[in-house]
């Protein structure tokens, strides 16, 4: 293969000319390394030592009998003997090679000045880099350096192997503890630099290099696993490759400079001759392919866009971002079409010439993109978009073969196969040497063209066959502000792109370090790695061992479609990935209001210690197309998409697609349901079904009801043995206001063979539908005697959030343990189409449904068969019990052909929308396509439940405290207006709080239920507990109520682990009269298990209410300051 002059490697042992011959008085090379792996010393004069060396020729021949031997006495058939001594053909004949060219580069080496002024007759091409450039310096001053350090280099990597790398393999794995490096030797032949180049002038704060450097070594290096008898390694290697290397930054203080940079421009070449068990993998097919792997990894860290930082001074600033530089810019490469492309599939030996079935391969540097297979098309059209970031490989940019885009088209005969599809991204594309059907047509493109022109729009010539590819290649500029980012995001909604819709920005995080990480169980300190995730795409950090202060020191890069509603997902777990150390969660809506759109700061992790704290840098530009030609649409939402048949060769030109509706249309029902509330609380006089004794003694019932309304079911808790029970169960159901609807209303009684019947009732729906509010008993029938005290309550949304912390604290009041969480918003969802969904098979449109999901509700549409535009015209409502956490989540199936896209959208971001609603196009997350939508929300607010922003009453039901006036006295009655019970709930998180006291605090709220007779808590949280050990405490609460001290009054809450502000939200009851409870004090008690095997509390701090000096009819939070035992009393 030729090389070219910039490559830096040695030209190849077959276009070198021949090398001199040994000298008398020495063996040749190949004879003194065969002498010297045999191992054999050498024999002693006279025939003795000729009688040794007979015998030992005439036993390695015997022994290439053994295997013919074996294979006989096993009964084997010849096959299998020819096959090994094909495979061992095969790898002789490959170690040749490797030694011939070894010889052959020590040669070149040793005496280049010689061979370079013998060959001057050769092209261009042989010669060494500092002949053929003049600006590129023979540097031999360096050399000798460099052989006057390796020797102590070769030192220094032994130590390091044997003392840092052996016990770290050795601990990583059971099976490796006898792992060892029994001899470590870099050889007497060092690393050459053929070529030095020095860019001046580029940057004042930076020093550039390119080193054209060469290893042909004699380096040894022998690994052991005792256990097992296994011995393997290294016996000579070549390494060539352009290095460039960057001094930056240059600092006024020694060292001068800050750190150094280096990485390969591109992949360097690399031979390695094994010893040992891996001499398997010089096996012809095994021997490309684990030199592929050992590229791939030195790629992995050293060939840009990776770089190795080495800093130099210490606490450097920004060295994630040495690492990582921001791009230069991003080329964003539209595969339209291909046409006139060659045929190569043929049938019946020939004669019958088909079609081909093909698909494209981008690449740009390292970064390698596959197309879908168009099946049986000379003419394919793909319409696929791929981003790539161009990096700066330091301010100097050289648009070269570095920096050109390559493209191939590959036509495969028959079916496209996946194992194919791995032969490519194993073996180099672009050789045809690598290729095993025929060499592929193929273009090069120098991508500083784009950056000259902006936009290229195409058709390419294919060099190597024939044919046409039709390519769209824009340069897209990273602009520090987001003036211009609502004009981004229109033209994308117009740019049909698959497999990825166009991203409108990048983000980069330089992930720098973590502070006081909380420890592992014993503890034992943590292994820190850290996840980071934008909706489909993961990324993760190094883990950083038995430390809870971790330095990363990484960066990490993703393209954002639409960032105002991206979300920047943190997770900090140990290496194992099932404990988790902290969370964070960031709009990257935020760093939109930031200056120059950055964010450099600490941030503080959610479920995690006191003081637990991730420091980062996020930068994000917008992705700007800066082009005269690119008209961007004036009506937002309508599509400007390529038409891949267009013949059109001018920059910049484009087709618009038909216009696509910009919001849904739903018909005038959509969003006018309402929740129906269902209070069952209680029933009196049931009939006896219970007998004993044949009849003879009359028992009682264990009564329960069934609900049925709007297709729906519902079943409350049994009550055993009461023909007078209370069950005080609140039910919900989505109603609509079709007139004629009835709720069906059956008891039974409970036994263990078939339930027994103690009446019905039915109750139409247009009187609370109307009225909003009904409070009934209401007459069973079919039975002698029975009544049933039900509560219907209308719902209505509002499509404001203003009054929604106010709805969820008095759904906390009301909320029984018997009844399932109360409702606090419903969601009405409208899906409307969906457009350009992948296709099956490469071809053929899917038949794709839809299904919506919110908790454990899902709703599954109709199924629209054979096509990627599906239009559904459903909607859907889903009961909302916590809108600031839940999501809708929505999957796009296609019917048997598995997932084509999902949604999932945060409910919270409906809340800061105008009207509770979004209505517009969302692109698919796994999968490529968008749906047109309409999420809206609405607030339910009880009307009869104090909570009303229009009210200026509050009104309870006839069971409520009116019923019993004499036990409430001068308690004020709870007809308290609107704006003073919100002033209430609200007053106990309001951000304006007395400082917390030495103990802490805790967050209570103490409130009578009158409707079920019982007293209730809610444990909400703690704040500033004190730490009395080295650890955060486990806290927890103890309730009692005094006086008793009996377990039938204490109540506990969970307890939560190693924390100084523990969330608790728990409701606890204690069922007793209002005048008992006057009289009673409820001891709040924050405790701490001391250690894991005692059962001694640690107690942190404790309050006493006296409830009678409590106001229970308001129900609000409250914070309280803890006390010493000694101290008890309330704040």
């Amino acid at each position: 293969m030729e090389r070219s002059p910039g490559d830096g490697s040695s030209p190849s042992p077959a276009d070198q000319p021949s090398a001199p011959s040994d000298p008398p008085d020495q063996p040749p090379a190949a004879h003194t390394k065969r002498d010297l792996s045999s191992g054999n010393q050498p024999a002693g004069p006279g025939a003795a030592g000729e009688a040794l060396a007979l015998l030992t020729s005439f036993g390695r021949r015997l022994l290439v009998l053994v295997p013919v031997y074996l294979a006989g006495a096993v009964g084997l058939s010849v096959g299998f003997v020819l096959f090994g001594l094909a495979l061992y053909l095969g790898w002789r004949r490959v170690r040749d090679e490797k030694e011939r060219s070894l010889r052959a580069a020590r040669q070149l080496l040793d005496d280049e000045e010689r061979l370079t002024a013998k060959t001057l007759y050769m092209s261009h091409r042989e010669l060494p880099a500092w002949v053929s450039f003049p600006d590129v310096e023979k540097a031999e001053w360096l050399n000798k350096i460099v052989a006057q350090v390796w020797p102590f280099l070769g030192q220094y990597m032994e130590k390091l192997l044997t003392e840092t790398v052996a016990p770290a393999v050795r601990g990583s794995n059971p099976h490796l503890q006898t792992f060892t490096f029994t001899r470590v030797e870099l050889g007497e032949k060092p690393l050459r630099i053929l070529g030095v180049k020095v860019h001046p002038g580029q940057s004042k704060e930076q020093i550039l290099l390119d080193l054209n450097i060469s290893y042909v070594g004699d380096v040894q290096i022998d690994v052991e696993v005792k256990k097992y008898f296994c011995k393997a390694g290294v016996k000579g290697m070549q390494l060539h490759g352009v290095l460039r290397v960057i001094l930056e930054p240059l600092i006024g203080n020694l060292p001068i400079v800050g750190a150094v940079s280096m990485f390969f421009i591109r992949r360097p070449t690399l031979d390695i001759n094994w010893t040992g068990m891996t001499n398997l993998l010089d096996i012809p097919g095994l021997s490309s392919l684990s030199d592929t792997m050992i590229m791939d990894s030195i790629a992995a860290f050293l060939v840009l866009p990776n770089r190795l930082l080495v800093p130099l001074v210490p606490d450097l600033q920004d060295v994630a971002q040495l690492r990582s530089p921001l791009p230069r810019g991003i080329i964003r490469i539209h595969l339209l079409a291909a046409r006139g492309l060659g045929s190569k599939d043929k049938y019946v030996k020939g004669l019958i010439e088909g079609k081909s079935d093909p698909y494209a391969l981008v690449r740009v540097g390292t970064q390698t993109f596959c197309s879908r297979v168009i099946n049986e098309d000379l003419n394919p059209q793909w319409g696929e978009t791929y981003e790539v970031g161009q990096l700066r490989s330091g301010n100097c940019v050289k648009w070269g073969r570095q920096g050109s885009l390559r493209f191939a088209v590959y036509f495969w005969v028959g079916e496209w196969r996946a194992s194919d599809m791995l032969l490519i991204t194993t073996h180099s594309p672009f050789s045809p040497s690598h290729c095993p059907l025929p060499t592929p047509s193929r273009m090069k493109l120098d991508v500083g063209k784009v950056l000259q022109a902006g936009v290229l729009d195409n058709w390419f010539p294919l060099q190597g066959g024939q044919g046409q590819v039709h390519l769209r290649l824009e340069w897209l500029s990273l602009l520090p502000s987001a003036e211009k980012l609502e004009q981004v995001l229109q033209w994308n909604r117009g740019v049909s792109s698959r497999p990825e819709p166009p991203s409108a920005a990048i983000l980069v995080v330089y992930l720098d370090r973590a502070q006081d990480l909380p420890l592992k169980k014993g503890n034992k300190e943590p292994n820190p790695m850290v996840q980071l995730s934008i909706q489909d795409m993961t990324q993760e950090s190094k883990a950083v061992y038995s430390n809870n202060c971790p330095v990363w020191e990484e960066a990490f890069r993703f393209f954002l479609q639409d960032p105002r509603s991206q979300e920047l997902d943190v997770q900090v777990k140990d290496d194992s990935r099932a404990l988790t150390l902290g969370a964070l969660t960031l709009p990257l809506g935020r760093l939109l209001t930031a200056p120059e759109l950055t964010l450099d700061q600490w941030f503080q992790l959610s479920s995690s210690g006191p003081n637990s704290r991730l420091y980062m840098k996020l930068v994000m530009r917008i992705l700007y197309l800066d082009s005269s030609e690119v008209h961007f649409p004036t009506v937002p939402g309508t599509p400007g998409a390529w038409d891949p048949d267009s013949e059109s060769s001018q920059a910049g030109s484009s087709v618009d697609a038909p216009p696509r509706p910009c919001h849904t249309t739903p018909d005038s029902h959509f969003g006018t349901e309402n929740v129906l509330r269902i209070h069952v609380l209680e029933a009196q006089d049931l009939i006896a079904k219970d007998r004993f004794l044949g009849g003879l003694v009359k028992g009682k019932s264990d009564p329960y009801v069934k609900l049925k309304l709007a297709g729906r079911s519902f079943r409350s808790r049994v009550v055993r043995e009461d023909l007078n029970p209370r069950w005080n169960e609140v039910f919900e159901v989505i109603v609509t206001s079709i007139p004629g609807q009835e709720l069906d209303i059956e008891v039974f009684d409970k036994d263990l063979d078939k339930d027994d019947f103690l009446g019905r009732s039915k109750v139409s729906l247009t009187a609370v539908l109307n009225t909003g509010f009904l409070d009934e008993w209401l007459t069973l029938e079919d039975v002698p005697s029975g009544r049933l005290h039900l509560r219907l309550e209308r719902l209505t949304p509002r499509p404001t959030a203003a009054e929604l912390e106010e709805v969820l604290q008095v759904n906390s009041l009301i909320q029984t343990q018997k009844s399932a969480e109360l409702a606090a918003a419903l969601l009405s969802i409208y899906l409307e189409r969906a457009e350009d969904l992948p296709l099956r098979k490469g071809t053929k449109p899917p038949s794709p449904y839809a299904t919506l999901t919110v908790g454990d509700t899902s709703h599954k549409t109709k199924t629209v068969s054979q096509t990627s535009a599906p239009v559904w015209d459903e909607s859907a409502s889903f009961l909302i019990r916590k809108p600031n956490t839940e999501s809708l989540e929505l999957q796009v199936r296609g019917e048997g052909t598995g997932a084509l896209g999902s949604l999932s959208l945060p409910l919270s971001e409906l809340l800061v929308t105008d009207q509770l609603c979004l209505d517009r196009w969302f692109t698919l997350n796994n999968g490529q396509g968008q749906v047109l939508l309409r999420a809206q929300l609405g607030i339910l607010v009880s009307q009869h439940s104090g909570v009303e922003a229009h009210s200026h009453s509050y009104s309870h039901s006839s069971s409520s405290l009116s019923e019993e006036p004499e036990l409430w006295g001068g308690l004020p009655h709870i007809t308290s207006s609107a704006p003073e019970l919100r002033q209430r709930l609200t007053h106990g998180d309001s951000p304006v709080e007395a400082p917390a006291g030495p103990l802490g605090q805790v967050k209570l709220t103490v409130w009578y239920y009158s409707e079920e007779r019982k007293l209730v808590s809610i444990v909400h949280s703690c704040r500033a507990l004190r730490q009395n050990g080295r650890d955060p405490p486990d806290p927890y609460v103890s309730l009692l109520l005094l006086p008793d001290k009996n377990r039938g009054t204490k109540r506990k809450t969970s307890q939560k682990k190693r924390t100084l502000n523990p969330e608790f939200s728990e409701r606890f009851e204690w069922e007793l009269p209002l005048d008992e409870a006057l009289r009673r004090k409820l001891d709040v008690s924050v405790k701490s298990n001391s250690s894991f095997m005692s059962r001694e509390r640690e107690l942190l701090g404790k309050v006493q209410l006296d409830l009678a000096e409590i106001d229970l009819s308001q129900g609000a939070a409250q914070w309280y300051d803890l006390m010493d035992d000694k101290d008890k009393g309330s704040s």
